[in-house]
Parts: structure tokens; C-alpha cells; sequence
């Protein structure tokens, strides 16, 4: 009986591994560095701060998510004697890694939105705002590929790379909506101001994924299971 619980657990870990599907994960991937060098060079040359925390921000999407295919291709290996589970781990500490990436990203945009306050610099409005809608873009593209792969509901390694998209997404909304504002009313401070709130929102939910990947591999309790 023991065997054959065994035997139906190692079953269910498989086919939990198997409904994450790479695909998305690799188009996502392909989306976000390319468009990456675009934002950098944009950033630079109008000096908005909104753009820049986004594309440092979308480098690390890149890495997030070329760690979240490493992680699923190492989940996917056969069991051995040392590691007698399997590699299934593997995703979990994607998912922290990048969770904790995520809070490192955005204490340093408010760090550097702070530093912003007293005397914000010029921005030139019209080109960031083209950027930050081409941005708006290639994030919206990578956000419906990974929500159509359907892994970021039950898998804490492929949510940790939707996450880091949808962030950087909401960066893109934040970096538009400054540029309109400065563009109507030349008020250069929105530019540090609504970078510091969108960090907010990605601290948030960066937060919970951090919280949730600590706890797998502590062992914790589900959270849907009364001990």
C-alpha cells in the first residue's frame, strides 16, 4: 500500500511538472530582450527616470525569465540516488530568487526617486512617451502569452516571471502617464513620484511570492489545509 502511495504521489508531481509549458516562457523571453535595448537607449538619451527604472527593470524580466526555462528543464530531470525527489525544487528557488530580485529593484527606484525630489532634471517628455508606449506594448504581448500558457496559477516558478512582467508592465503605465503630465504642465516631479508608486505595487506583490516560496520550502502547512 505504502508503494503504491509512493508511487501515486511521484505521479502527481510529474504531471504537476508537466503542465508547465516552456513555450510561453521562451516567446516571453524573446519579446522582453529585444525590446530591452530600445528602453535603455530611450532612457537615456530623454533622462527619465521612469524609463530607466523600467528597462532595469525588464533586464531583470530577461534574467527571471531565462531562469524560470532553466528551472522547469532541471524540474524535468529524472530522479537520482543523492537527489531520490527529483530537481522539483528547482522552481521554487527561481520563484524566491526572483521574488527577492523584484524587492531589490524597487527599493532601488525609490532610492533613486528620492534622490530626485529636491531637484528633478528635465525630461524630454515627447520621445519617452513613444518609448514607454512601445514598452506598454511588448509587455502587454509577454503578459498574454504567459496568461495563455496558464502556468502562473498553480506553478510559483512561472508566477514569478508573470509577476516580473506585469510589473514591468505597470512601469510602462506609470512612465506614459508621467510623460503626458509633463508634456500638459512641464511638472518634472511626476517623473520620480509615480516611479516611486509604481515600486509600490511590484513590492506588493513581490512580497506575497516571496513569502509564499519561503514557505514550500520550509514545508509550512498549506494554506488551504486546516492542520
Amino acid at each position: 500500500m505504502e508503494q503504491n502511495h509512493a508511487g501515486h504521489q511521484h505521479e502527481n508531481m510529474e504531471q504537476s511538472v508537466d503542465r508547465v509549458n516552456r513555450r510561453p516562457l521562451a516567446i516571453a523571453l524573446v519579446i522582453t530582450s529585444t525590446f530591452l535595448v530600445t528602453e535603455v537607449i530611450g532612457g537615456v538619451l530623454t533622462n527619465s527616470l521612469a524609463l530607466l527604472a523600467d528597462a532595469g527593470h525588464m533586464a531583470t524580466d530577461a534574467a527571471a525569465l531565462a531562469l524560470s526555462l532553466f528551472a522547469v528543464w532541471l524540474a524535468r530531470r529524472p530522479a537520482t540516488p543523492q537527489r531520490s525527489f527529483g530537481f522539483y525544487r528547482a522552481e521554487i528557488l527561481a520563484a524566491l530568487v526572483n521574488a527577492a530580485t523584484l524587492v531589490l529593484i524597487t527599493l532601488y527606484i525609490f532610492w533613486e526617486a528620492f534622490q530626485r525630489l529636491d531637484e528633478p532634471p528635465e525630461v524630454d517628455s515627447g520621445p519617452m512617451l513613444i518609448v514607454a508606449f512601445a514598452g506598454l506594448a511588448a509587455n502587454v504581448a509577454s503578459a498574454w502569452v504567459l496568461a495563455r500558457g496558464g502556468g502562473h496559477k498553480d506553478n510559483l516558478n512561472t508566477r514569478g516571471a508573470f509577476l516580473h512582467v506585469m510589473g514591468d508592465m505597470l512601469g510602462s503605465v506609470g512612465a506614459i502617464i508621467a510623460a503626458l503630465v509633463m508634456l500638459a504642465t512641464g511638472w518634472y516631479l511626476a517623473d520620480p513620484i509615480l516611479s516611486a508608486g509604481i515600486g509600490l505595487l511590484i513590492l506588493w506583490s513581490s512580497w506575497r511570492l516571496l513569502r509564499e516560496s519561503v514557505e514550500v520550502l520550509l514545508e509550512a502547512t498549506p494554506a488551504h489545509i486546516d492542520a
